[in-house]
């Protein structure tokens, strides 16, 4: 899609730049892989501003844990390798997988713009909050905060982004990385885009995270000491999700089917995680 409306497009190469582009501004975007951007019109853009001059390293790996730069192609995540003791690293690659898209598409994709985007099929989404990711956000007045993934994305389309705000990183930490991790999507058609993503992680110190995206408007993430059972998990799922955001409903499945799907792999991660030798 031609952006026709477009007058300028100013590359950004350092935060004192960024701030002076007035990303928040009517009519201005900020570009990064630009694969929703070019997706579909936008007559209201007169700007984009191109966070790809920053340069930033698109993955660092330190003793916190794996930062990824919101400008990361959402390919390089299987490009990752894996560390000693980083039990959950196949969820890196599952995530790529998950993300219906061609190979081109996702080397252009970004991971701080498949989070942005707040789509409930967005596999960064669903990595982030089965590993406690956080975002990393720049404000315009020199500003930075950080916010779990989990309460970044408000719903359908909407983040807590502040005007002028950009994402800086997407940050998984350590201690996360190490937990034993269990996966499941279903969509319509196998090559279709995913209507219920729901993963599981065993942390070793007995911690149980179960997080719902695709199938939610927004992620669905419970916490508890130890695994519950399946039958207990499908229960708090279910009242989770009745009492937030409701099963979501579009051309790629009723809320019935995807309430029976999702609560079908609730109880099939949680067994696989239960098992000895389960999913490493």
């Amino acid at each position: 899609m031609d952006l026709n409306a477009v007058e300028a497009i100013i590359p950004v190469r350092d935060r004192a730049a960024l701030a002076l582009a007035h990303t928040g501004a009517a009519g201005t975007a900020v570009l990064a892989g630009g694969t929703w951007l070019f997706s579909c019109e936008q007559p209201h853009l007169r700007v984009l501003v191109d966070l790809t001059a920053m340069g930033w390293e698109p993955w660092t790996v330190s003793a916190r844990g794996l930062r990824l730069a919101a400008t990361c192609p959402v390919a390089e995540l299987a490009a990752v390798p894996a560390r000693p003791g980083w039990s959950a690293h196949p969820l890196l690659r599952w995530c790529v997988r998950a993300l219906l898209a061609s190979p081109a598409v996702r080397a252009a994709a970004t991971v701080g713009g498949n989070v942005c985007t707040a789509l409930p099929a967005g596999a960064v989404t669903s990595l982030a909050v089965a590993l406690d990711g956080a975002v990393e956000l720049w404000g315009a007045d020199g500003s930075t905060r950080r916010l779990p993934v989990e309460e970044f994305v408000l719903g359908d389309g909407r983040t807590a982004l502040r005007s002028g705000e950009v994402v800086r990183a997407l940050e998984l930490p350590e201690r996360a990385l190490r937990g034993r991790t269990a996966s499941r999507r279903t969509s319509l058609q196998r090559l279709g885009r995913s209507a219920s993503l729901v993963t599981a992680r065993a942390d070793e110190d007995g911690g149980f995270v179960l997080a719902v995206t695709a199938a939610t408007a927004r992620p669905v993430v419970l916490r508890y000491p130890a695994a519950p059972s399946p039958g207990r998990a499908v229960r708090d799922v279910r009242a989770a999700v009745q009492e937030g955001p409701g099963w979501f409903s579009d051309v790629h499945g009723d809320p019935d089917w995807r309430c029976a799907v999702t609560l079908r792999s609730v109880a099939e991660v949680v067994e696989e995680l239960d098992r000895p030798g389960g999913a490493p």
